[in-house]
């Protein structure tokens, strides 16, 4: 295994006797293209193993594990039954006797055999990618909601883990009733006590889609249109949420530092107002049953009229990093190549010198979809992003001119209540102009309701 440092920049190990464990992390990634590609940046967009293994490191760094050894292990192929060849499953176990490693994290999906048969040759606990990211959510949920949507993800992974090495799993139940026979296994009895609480914590996530259905349908009736974060988790969607909104939501230089939605009111520069909302962090290899216990939470997404796509600018791996945000937002049924919905935020250009800046805006300018470049720790372009987002609101919605009563106070009460009032005098005849913008829904209520002028 090719040794990697354990101090990776931009990640900080935990904090004296914070530690959840001694850790080694294994990168095991096939060989693809030549080995100087493991240094480097792939030319196609690909994952360096490098920085996947970066990664990786900072994922366990993120549960408090006390990471004292990480290294990539090539493969030309997987072996069905430990995912690593007999040779490297070895060197690897005397690895982990040296080092007194209690976890071995491996950067990559195992199934359960695999699982077990690493655990049994290296006598410590076997942590796949999956089972570390279930790891971080299940620490970091704070609401109720967020514990259960963690909760079930995680009892949906564990479902299938029920082969470990556990012999107490295979002892069996007598029977029952008149019927006799060798009565019910202990992994069949684990396994159906996960079904029946599965089941309960989809009927209470049942019961927050609906409330969460209801809050919209009442922003709904608020001429207040949605923006939504979204971005690699680290990419500073935490940090800008804050800098826009004023708020005090946690955002540290770590993995998923938040997880539970956020939402709050910001003011366009003229007068607007929208709700802006961060959500959680994407990440390569997101588990397919995060994404499906999420998606009551990502709905905030699936229903904003505008997407913001913070990306961070300085990551060597940005691009693959935008991939894998695509992927998910695709999962969504979002077109990420929607440039009239999405607007990419380049972030962090405070890390960057004068040169470096300024070729970054020029590849920006000859872009189509012209992302914005922004600080959100110092501040930096925030006020160009707010007018692309106020534009980009203003093609969505209509404006109306419309011609009132001055008495009609109560239909100028509903215009306020339902659209964005952009002007309001009164005319030399004594009635009331005013011009309204609203989106294409409440345009008809609007002029079904009152005289256009």
């Amino acid at each position: 295994m090719e040794p990697r440092r354990r101090d990776v920049a931009g990640l900080s190990p935990p904090e004296e006797g914070a530690s959840t464990g001694r850790a080694m992390v294994v990168g095991p990634y096939l060989r693809r293209r030549p080995i100087k590609a493991v240094a480097s940046r792939s030319e196609d967009g690909e994952r360096a193993p490098a920085a996947r293994l970066e990664e990786a490191v900072g994922l366990a760094l993120a549960i408090d594990l006390d990471v004292v050894s990480s290294g990539i292990a090539m493969l030309a192929e997987i072996r069905p039954a430990t995912f690593l060849g007999k040779g490297k499953v070895e060197e690897l176990a005397a690895l982990a006797k040296s080092h007194q490693v209690e976890i071995v994290v491996m950067d990559c999906a195992l199934s359960p055999v695999q699982q077990r048969n690493l655990e049994k040759a290296w006598g410590t606990k076997v942590l796949d990618r999956t089972g570390l990211i279930l790891e971080i959510f299940g620490k970091r949920a704070r609401t109720r909601e967020g514990t259960l949507q963690v909760e079930h993800a995680h009892l949906t992974y564990q479902k299938g883990r029920l082969v470990r090495s556990w012999t107490h799993l295979e002892r069996q139940r007598g029977g029952f009733g008149f019927l006799g026979g060798p009565g019910e296994t202990q992994i069949e009895a684990d396994r159906r006590m996960i079904d029946e609480r599965i089941a309960k914590i989809e009927r209470e996530l049942e019961g927050v889609k609906k409330t969460r259905k209801l809050h919209r349908d009442s922003r709904k009736r608020v001429p207040y249109p949605i923006v939504a974060l979204v971005g690699y988790t680290n990419a500073g969607k935490s940090t800008l949420f804050n800098r826009l909104t004023r708020a005090d939501v946690m955002a540290a230089d770590m993995l998923f530092a938040t997880l539970d939605p956020t939402l709050r009111s910001i003011t366009l520069p003229h007068g607007a107002k929208v709700i802006l909302s961060d959500t959680v962090g994407f990440i390569s290899d997101l588990p397919t049953m995060l994404v499906a216990a999420f998606r009551a939470t990502l709905e905030e997404v699936v229903e904003a009229d505008v997407i913001l796509h913070v990306r961070d600018a300085t990551h060597e791996d940005t691009a693959a990093q935008a991939h894998d945000v695509e992927e998910v937002l695709r999962a969504l049924d979002i077109d990420p190549n929607d440039h009239e919905r999405l607007i990419e935020v380049w972030n962090k250009i405070d890390r960057l010198d004068d040169g470096a800046r300024e070729e970054l805006e020029n590849v920006a300018a000859r872009r189509d979809d012209r992302p914005v470049l922004v600080s959100a720790l110092t501040g930096q372009g925030l006020d160009a992003l707010l007018a692309v987002i106020e534009a980009r609101l203003a093609k969505r919605r209509i404006v109306i001119d419309l011609v009132l009563d001055p008495a009609d106070g109560a239909g100028v009460s509903w215009l306020h209540r339902h659209a964005e009032v952009m002007d309001k005098h009164l005319r030399d005849d004594g009635q009331l102009a005013m011009t309204v913008r609203a989106d294409g829904t409440n345009a008809e209520r609007i002029r079904g309701k009152f005289k256009a002028a």
